[in-house]
């Protein structure tokens, strides 16, 4: 399936728009916090791998926390997050159509994403009326931060409850140069 799966570099015809998670590509760690409604956090090790699927029109991440160098036999695993997302670009809207799925927490979600300036902003209302945005801020090539906020007064005011601090620990060949082309 992996060989079905993956793919080298970008779709040439939006090799360009495809960068805007391509330049993720690769294996990230670092730490999350979670900030929870009790006004308590927790904070615990993270890893996370891009790459280029389906021919390269897509991005697929996987979002481990904590990660698995640091997990152990005989702990509570209900909150771990084991997920991955899809990011799909549509050339006529000119966005990205994303989808989460981690099944360890039953969390789903699909949303759209753009860049805002230096920032890709991705946005969803969920089934209880709050805007939720995730948003990749402060990208460096070796860095990023990335955050989840909540607001439930139509964008007035947001509460962070997720964030990520992330650095490069490795990158494939095809994303240190010029895009290479998804066959073969």
């Amino acid at each position: 399936m992996l060989s079905v799966l993956t793919a080298r570099g970008p779709a040439e015809e939006h090799a360009q728009q495809l960068m805007v998670y391509g330049r993720f590509v690769g294996a990230w760690e670092g730490t999350v916090v979670i900030f929870r409604r009790d006004g308590t956090t927790r904070e615990e090790s993270c890893e996370v791998a891009f790459g280029w699927v389906l021919e390269g029109r897509a991005i697929q991440d996987v979002w481990i926390g904590p990660a698995r160098r640091d997990r152990v036999a005989g702990r509570d695993t209900s909150k771990d997050m084991y997920g991955t997302t899809i990011r799909v670009y549509d050339p006529e809207r000119d966005v990205w159509d994303i989808t989460w799925i981690d099944p360890n927490t039953q969390s789903f979600g699909r949303m759209t994403g753009r860049p805002l300036g230096d920032e890709i902003v991705q946005e969803y209302r969920d089934e209880d009326g709050t805007d939720w945005q995730w948003v990749f801020t402060d990208i460096t090539p070796d860095s990023f931060r990335w955050i989840s906020r909540e607001s439930t007064d139509d964008g007035a005011s947001w509460v962070v409850r997720n964030e990520f601090r992330l650095k490069r620990t490795s990158t494939p060949a095809a994303r240190q140069g010029t895009p290479t082309p998804a066959t073969g």
